[in-house]
């Protein structure tokens, strides 16, 4: 059985994940290896691919988004945005999110119902589609806030998660929006303001991406996704082929299988591989990079103690979210943030070393310059991150 150790998992890691300085490339060659890059936080979308491109330029991201359409955002594994390669919207879409929109169907109905406001909530939902999607190909295009002005009943608000600590208030045409994009019907395009923001323009998918999306029967998309995963951050665990995909195990079993994967040793711990990927990886020269809340590597896998440590306390918030952190050479040495003043701080966790320290201190400086004016918070915050801004 072949066996990888830490270290050769590390290297994998700076030359898939287009880490290691060698391995830079283009943003749409970036996200189609690491199976798309998270987009729950707008920023992410962006600072993840800075750290990856090899002429990290806002422009060339947004071109890829908006103008050559290339990329696209979809809700995908474990209920999360992403942002995708184009050729790999229906196999999200069909292994992931067809799932993900018969259960936020059924969610809608049942607050519907609940507010009382319809005596038949399935119904109810159904023709505000229509008129959302009347709305949407009249205006070619809109936000919700426009989109809420074609319809009262579209501005109607509702409660959710109602007694609960959390509890608050959605507008109707949100979760309408949210319905249809985690059925393939509409996209998500244009932000309004700048690259950080999360008001998006909708359109309808067929009008965005003329040529159509591929349909996948189920089990070819999961076999698909699971291959592209395991390509890009394989060896791995089935625990974390399951978290990562979010899928029941009843699917991940099959879809490893028929994926064409192989089992491997990972230090004593059973994992798997691709069988025509068990070839050693030399390993690149030292690397840094400072990663975003989110980022899709840090979150890459279930079991993280291989490239995390003991850093998960102060670097996670309590649902798991990872925030900005610090890489070095395939690990996590410290964690990051940004202060209103534009400036980015670092807390190193561990002792690096003096000619790593100042490789990761000339990265600080240059994101710093990348950022210019822009002000990155993330969307959730850790505790580290927390005290860096304090």
């Amino acid at each position: 059985m072949r066996r990888f150790g830490v270290d050769e998992r590390r290297a994998r890691l700076g030359l898939r994940h287009h880490l290691a300085v060698p391995a830079r490339t283009g943003v749409v060659e970036a996200a189609r290896d690491l199976v798309g890059l998270h987009a729950t936080d707008p920023a992410t979308v962006y600072l993840a691919a800075r750290a990856r491109m090899r002429d990290p330029q806002v422009a060339a991201v947004e071109q890829a988004l908006y103008e050559d359409r290339q990329l696209v955002r979809i809700l995908g594994m474990r209920r999360t945005m992403f942002v995708e390669p184009v050729e790999l919207m229906g196999v999200v879409q069909a292994a992931c999110t067809d799932a993900i929109a018969v259960q936020q169907r059924r969610l809608l109905v049942d607050m519907i119902g609940r507010a009382g406001m319809a005596d038949d909530p399935a119904g109810w939902i159904e023709d505000v589609e229509k008129a959302t999607v009347k709305a949407l190909e009249a205006r070619g295009g809109a936000t919700a806030a426009e989109v809420a002005k074609d319809d009262p009943r579209l501005a109607q608000q509702i409660v959710v998660a109602e007694g609960k600590p959390y509890e608050g208030r959605q507008s109707v045409v949100s979760r309408i929006l949210l319905l249809l994009a985690a059925e393939g019907r509409i996209v998500r395009g244009r932000p309004r303001g700048s690259w950080v923001s999360g008001q998006y323009r909708w359109s309808l998918v067929d009008a965005w991406l003329p040529d159509g999306v591929p349909a996948w029967s189920l089990q070819d998309a999961q076999a698909e996704l699971v291959r592209r995963w395991l390509r890009g951050f394989g060896p791995a665990t089935i625990a974390d082929v399951k978290w990562w995909t979010g899928l029941p195990m009843g699917q991940v079993r099959p879809a490893v299988a028929a994926a064409g994967a192989v089992e491997v040793d990972l230090d004593g711990t059973p994992g798997v591989a691709l069988a025509d990927d068990l070839d050693p990886v030399p390993a690149p020269e030292p690397w840094a990079a400072l990663l975003p809340a989110l980022d899709p590597t840090t979150m890459g896998w279930a079991g993280r103690d291989f490239y995390l440590g003991p850093h998960r306390p102060v670097l996670f918030d309590r649902n798991g979210n990872a925030g900005p952190a610090i890489w070095w050479d395939g690990r996590v040495v410290g964690g990051w943030a940004q202060r209103g003043t534009g400036e980015v701080v670092l807390r190193l966790l561990e002792d690096v070393g003096a000619d790593a320290t100042a490789a990761i201190e000339a990265e600080a400086a240059r994101l710093t310059d990348w950022l210019g004016p822009v002000k990155v918070t993330p969307r959730f915050r850790t505790p580290l991150e927390r005290e860096l801004v304090a």
